[in-house]
């Protein structure tokens, strides 16, 4: 038997049919496979494909918008029209399929198609070798989002923001069908636990039913077993009256509670017994799987037909308490929910938040729902009310506790004043991001109870038995006190999400943002969405040289988790704590500078004392952060530099224990030696002779100053040649405290005051990485 183009044989023995994409073991096999229903349909479908590629064009030109009827219209005037296939995500081509070859060959001669004004293009489709593709089985909602250009698509048809946010939250919120799909799978879960569990409940909560759902949210139930508990104990009593010889039926009635006691049994033993009866009772559930080491265990399932995957947890009470209280808020004014959906979509799209695996250090939807929340709690006037307010307001028979958590909010919002806030969601959005750019995350805690930020000091106290995780954002539960709702947050996400802030801030206050584009351009929503290449997120060589050039800063960031036990004892209570943190870190800085790096200090008067913070502007509202003496010093400055600090002796030196810091401070520097220069073989070389030869063996704060200071006088020695009456470098040092509408922190900046040798990029860049590692040390060292 001939071999057809279709097949081939394969070295090992056998055949491959390239049309059906199968393997066949012999010749007999061949032929059967060959004269099937598989085989010859597909045969059939390739040549009918074949044909109307022949018989099809290309075209394009048209106007957008333009129907299949037009189209048929105008080619109709050569023959008969077979079909029309639109391009349906741009609409700006289309597939005309002819009647006949001849039809095609009088529309192909036509030297200029026009339509509508249009000149068209049309040519000859292009022809495409045939591939048969097996249909895939149909995949679950969780892969049925919407691509990005579908949606971008959909919403540069808005007229203008506001649309665009109540369109994009249409586009994600489940449909009635999904949300019946979950109510069903939920009376089936409900049905199926009564029987082994009698007087349980499966409370859903979530992202399901909290009014902020999505196509992809998983479906997360509560397992209540008080009722149940109650009926096992009261069946134990009742068994105890009977008789002996009836006792084995009355252990019956108990079924699956027989084996297992649920007053005293872990939450390992119940989860394990809910997976058992998941996995061999409910139907259309597999995979299901008992995970007892996270922090809350739970069960994992997936529901067959829907590709639904479900939680179930049996110690989540506040959960639901949570998910009842998102109602409300939701309830209360019509705005909450678009612009949280705005808010969630935007955090996903530059990667802050959905961690498709769940974890790791980026926002959940819940903190970021809080975030929407909090904010509104801020306008003015305020759109929702504080927790305490609801509380206020609440009756006696809906006061709730859990787990020793005051719970308590009204059941619905008709208690609840309308507010007389008016803003629109266009001017909402662009508010939350300047919101939270000039939002002091680092010393404060967002708290939802009081409607207002805390200062992160009033958690350290250490006679509190439940401490809050403190880090980069810290969103303290509206119930859960001693859960921050961000504490898996690192540093990295942290900046990244203040980043963002200021970034969308700045494009919301642009017209492209506010307005609908005349010109066919992304605008609104869809610019904002877009994710940016990290070419575009991180600045050119020569944007980082330029703004070295304009500002030589380093800030020094305040991290509370990183202080001592007891600095943070210091902290706490303080009417300011950045003040008293402010002059820690300007002792450090003082000490660094003077006793480590040899440098000499002082202030611009001769009695020792700092300058006013009237000589130092730091602009906390822009960018730039300007020292005004920077082409000024004041006169005799310098004099004092070259003539009386050469002369000053060490006794002269202000006392560090005496200073007393004000918000800003501002010293002049002088530099003698090169202490920055060949510093790591130095360091490495005296390692070697003491024996300690890593990093790692500097394990006290006291060493690492003693070695840090050794390094300078060794470096010093080796200079000893050099001219030391003259100064390398003289700068002025200037510090400023910031917070409450920046993150809390130090900023130190740096000015050249007489730099003859070119040498102060070289020291600053030395003092970027060395001085902020030395003041963390020195802080710790103090205490």
């Amino acid at each position: 038997m001939e071999l057809s183009a279709d097949v081939e044989a394969l070295l090992r023995g056998g055949f491959h049919c390239r049309l059906c994409d199968i393997n066949v073991p012999n010749q007999p096999s061949l032929e059967d496979h060959i004269k099937g229903k598989k085989h010859q349909k597909l045969l059939s479908v390739r040549t009918n494909r074949k044909s109307q590629e022949e018989r099809s064009v290309f075209v394009s030109g048209f106007k957008r918008g333009t129907s299949d009827l037009e189209i048929t219209g105008h080619f109709q005037r050569y023959g008969s029209v077979s079909s029309v296939i639109m391009d349906k995500n741009k609409g700006v081509y289309a597939i005309v399929e002819l009647d006949n070859i001849e039809t095609l060959q009088k529309v192909l001669s036509e030297t200029q198609h026009c339509m509508n004004g249009q000149r068209l293009q049309v040519k000859p489709r292009e022809k495409k070798e045939f591939k048969y593709t097996p249909k895939k089985k149909q995949s679950s909602h969780r892969n049925q989002v919407l691509s990005q250009e579908e949606l971008s698509e959909a919403l540069c048809q808005a007229n203008h923001v506001d649309e665009q946010m109540s369109q994009l939250m249409q586009l994600f919120e489940l449909s009635d069908s999904e949300r019946k799909v979950r109510e069903l799978l939920v009376t089936l879960l409900q049905e199926v636990f009564s029987e082994f569990f009698p007087g349980c409940k499966v409370l859903p909560f979530g992202s399901s039913v909290n009014c902020f759902d999505t196509h992809a949210c998983d479906l997360d139930l509560f397992l209540d077993l008080e009722n149940t508990k109650t009926f096992q104990a009261k069946a134990k009593a009742d068994a105890e009256e009977v008789v002996e010889g009836n006792g084995e039926d009355a252990q019956s009635e108990d079924s699956i509670l027989s084996d297992i006691d649920l007053e005293t049994a872990s939450a390992v033993e119940v989860l394990e017994l809910v997976a058992t009866v998941l996995q061999k009772c409910v139907p259309g559930v597999h995979k299901v799987q008992a995970v007892t080491t996270a922090r809350l265990p739970v069960v994992k399932f997936v529901h067959k037909e829907t590709g639904l995957q479900g939680d179930v947890s049996i110690n989540n009470r506040l959960a639901v308490r949570n998910t009842k209280f998102l109602q409300l808020c939701a309830s209360m004014d019509e705005r909450v929910r678009p612009l949280t959906y705005a808010v969630r979509y935007w955090a996903k799209q530059k990667q802050l938040a959905g961690n498709p695996f769940g974890g790791g250090p980026l926002l959940n939807n819940y903190a970021l729902t809080l975030l929407v929340i909090f904010y509104l709690q801020n306008r003015t006037p305020p759109i929702l009310p504080t927790v305490s307010k609801l509380k206020a307001i609440t009756e006696d028979q809906e006061q709730c506790v859990i787990d020793g958590y005051d719970c308590s909010f009204p059941s619905d919002n008709s208690k609840v004043e309308p507010g007389e806030n008016s803003e629109n969601l266009c001017s909402l959005l662009a508010e939350f991001y300047n919101f939270y750019t000039e939002f002091d995350f680092a010393g404060t805690v967002i708290s939802l109870r009081e409607g207002r930020d805390l200062p992160v000091t009033e958690f350290v106290d250490p006679e509190l038995n439940r401490k809050l995780r403190l880090g980069p954002i810290n969103i303290q539960d509206p119930f859960e006190l001693d859960h921050n709702v961000a504490g898996n947050i690192n540093d990295k996400t942290g900046q990244k999400f203040k980043k963002e802030c200021s970034d969308a801030s700045k494009y919301c206050r642009s017209l492209q943002y506010q307005r609908k584009s005349n010109k066919g351009k992304v605008w609104g929503l869809v610019r904002l969405f877009h994710t940016h290449s990290s070419a575009e997120s991180s600045p050119s060589t020569s944007q980082r040289q330029a703004g070295t050039q304009d500002r030589m800063v380093i800030i020094i960031p305040f991290k509370l988790s990183a202080l001592s036990d007891d600095t943070k004892k210091s902290l706490h209570g303080s009417s300011d704590f950045r003040e008293i943190w402010f002059e820690k870190v300007c002792c450090a800085l003082l000490y660094v500078m003077e006793e480590v790096l040899q440098c000499s200090c002082s202030s611009t008067e001769e009695n020792g004392t700092c300058v006013s913070s009237d000589h130092v502007n730091i602009n906390e509202n822009s960018e730039d952060l300007v020292v005004l003496s920077d082409d000024n010093p004041q006169p005799g400055s310098k004099r004092l530099f070259e003539e009386e600090m050469l002369k000053a002796s060490p006794s002269k030196k202000p006392k560090l224990e005496n200073l007393k810091f004000r918000d800003s401070v501002m010293w002049y520097i002088t530099v003698w030696h090169k202490v920055w220069m060949g510093r790591r073989k130095v360091r490495r070389q005296l390692r070697h002779n003491t024996g300690t030869q890593n990093e790692a063996d500097c394990s006290t704060e006291v060493s690492c100053f003693d070695l840090e200071t050794k390094v300078t006088k060794a470096i010093l020695e080796q200079e000893r040649e050099a001219d030391a009456t003259k100064p390398l470098i003289t700068l002025t040092m200037s510090a400023k405290v910031l917070g409450r509408n920046k993150d809390t922190s130090t900023c130190l900046q740096f000015t050249p005051v007489q730099d003859d040798q070119f040498l102060f990029h070289d020291f600053f860049h030395f003092l970027e990485s060395f001085v902020p590692k030395m003041i963390k040390k020195h802080i710790e060292k103090l205490d």
